[in-house]
């Protein structure tokens, strides 16, 4: 009895001299990491202080950087990572978010409800109606076959412009104004034929254009701020991209106008959502595009789509409300989201927000469907950078003058996959060589990891 209870003893000297062993090489273990994780953010902060931080075209302005390895959930670097900044087209990955998140696998191109042989049809926000790049029009097909149509105006969105864009830029074609039914993506482009003729698309405008004077080398259009009238003057320009102003009265008069029908307006007999549903495209057909061209447009409609499908009703301020307090409340800094394509100056993000954002993107929706939206080098809007070797970079650009963003991901040379931010505001020359300084920075990156 006392040889057992000799040998329990032991027994229990022993495992606790290998727990003691064990603690001590998981101390050591976790010490090496730690050094190891210093010694890498001390070798990227040598290099981005080299790189970028004394860059002539970056240090006139200020700049953000966070880099993130997610496999071992640790930062590898933080510059500025906390503070805010204007993120321009970085935004849309915010909006990615909301449209992967809310708006399945195809779009949602119109919903109805048949009253008798009537067909009362109520906008989605699809933007991909009537525009040429899609060829096929499941919603176009669907209104041709219907006898009677009522557009129901309980559904329509009037506030076409986000808060803080520059209302000057109102011609461009990069500012299409937003809507609920958006048609011929809200644009008309024109093209110079002859000294004193254009020729218009949607046709439908083309009787409300008027040519001023004999355009023999070009024009240049002018537009009123509210109106749908077009004049063309003297000017350099062959062809041009114009939007116009989706009120009511456009959306009934362009659909009557491709169906060579008469449209019903319904104003308070049908204010009860339709049951049925036509679906247009694949949702990433529309998401590679906006990330790939950095699509405005686009942007802008995914997030009233996916408001109105997750809310019931079309409101920027609400669904990013609403996605900031539920989906994404444990971001670590709360930005001022005001938009979906980052037109607007009045969005601040910080860094580690985009970092955020990304990391919960390819966790809810995979890393293959990542690659096949977002570009890679020497492709979309990251077509002249990282040409060499380009699929190591999946990232989104973001420009506004003084202001430019890179946020994506990073493969590096040993394997690790990486999530960056570099975010760069305030800065006096043009994006070029910041661009060019960013790039050179995270390729240091990819080469030495």
């Amino acid at each position: 009895m006392e040889k057992i209870k000799e040998s329990k003893k032991e027994m229990r000297l022993v495992i606790g001299q290998w727990a003691l062993v064990i603690r001590h090489w998981m101390g050591c273990l976790i010490l090496i990491g730690f050094i190891s994780s210093c010694s890498v953010s001390k070798q990227i902060s040598k290099q981005a202080g080299t790189i970028l931080l004394n860059d002539t075209a970056i240090s006139t302005g200020h700049i953000g950087i966070s880099i993130y390895e997610p496999a071992t959930d640790t930062y590898w670097y933080n510059y500025n990572a906390t503070k805010y900044f204007i993120p321009a087209s970085n935004t849309k990955l915010f909006t990615l978010y909301a449209g992967m998140k809310y708006l399945g696998d195809s779009l949602a191109g119109l919903r109805y409800q048949i009253k008798g042989d009537s067909t009362v049809i109520e906008p989605t926000g699809d933007p991909t109606f009537l525009l040429s790049e899609f060829k096929n029009q499941p919603t176009l097909n669907f209104l041709k076959k219907q006898k009677y149509i009522y557009l129901s105006n309980a559904f329509l969105y009037n506030d076409f412009l986000g808060n803080g864009w520059a209302w000057n830029d109102y011609k461009e074609s990069y500012m299409a104004q937003r809507s609920s039914f958006p048609i011929y993506g809200n644009i008309i482009k024109s093209t110079l034929i002859s000294p004193d003729s254009i020729n218009i698309y949607p046709k439908f405008y083309q009787k409300q254009t008027a040519v001023m004077e004999e355009l023999k080398n070009g024009f240049e259009v002018v537009k009123g701020f509210e109106d749908n009238h077009f004049l063309f003057i003297k000017g350099n320009e062959k062809s041009k991209e114009v939007p116009f102003r989706p009120t009511i009265a456009d959306i009934q008069l362009l659909l009557e106008d491709t169906l060579k029908a008469k449209l019903g307006l319904d104003w308070s007999k049908y204010n009860k959502p339709g049951t049925l549903i036509i679906h247009s495209q694949p949702s990433d057909s529309l998401f590679k595009p906006m990330m790939h061209r950095s699509d405005n447009f686009f942007a802008e409609q995914t997030l009233l789509m996916a408001s109105n499908e997750h809310l019931g009703y079309m409101s920027d301020a609400k669904i990013i409300d609403t996605l900031l307090k539920t989906d994404l409340k444990d971001i670590p800094q709360r930005p001022k989201w005001v938009d979906g394509s980052g037109l607007s100056r009045y969005n601040l993000f910080t860094p580690q927000s985009f970092v955020y954002i990304l990391n919960k993107t390819k966790n809810e929706f995979g890393w293959n469907r990542i690659k096949n939206i977002l570009p890679t080098g020497g492709k979309g809007t990251l077509s002249s950078y990282y040409r060499k070797d380009s699929s190591f970079i999946y990232a989104k650009t973001g420009t506004l003058s003084n202001n430019c963003a890179l946020s994506g991901y990073l493969i590096t040379k040993k394997g690790k996959l990486l999530i960056f931010s570099v975010l760069a505001n305030n800065y006096m020359t043009g994006a070029t060589p910041v661009r060019r300084a960013v790039e050179k920075f995270l390729l240091a990156i990819r080469e030495n990891y």
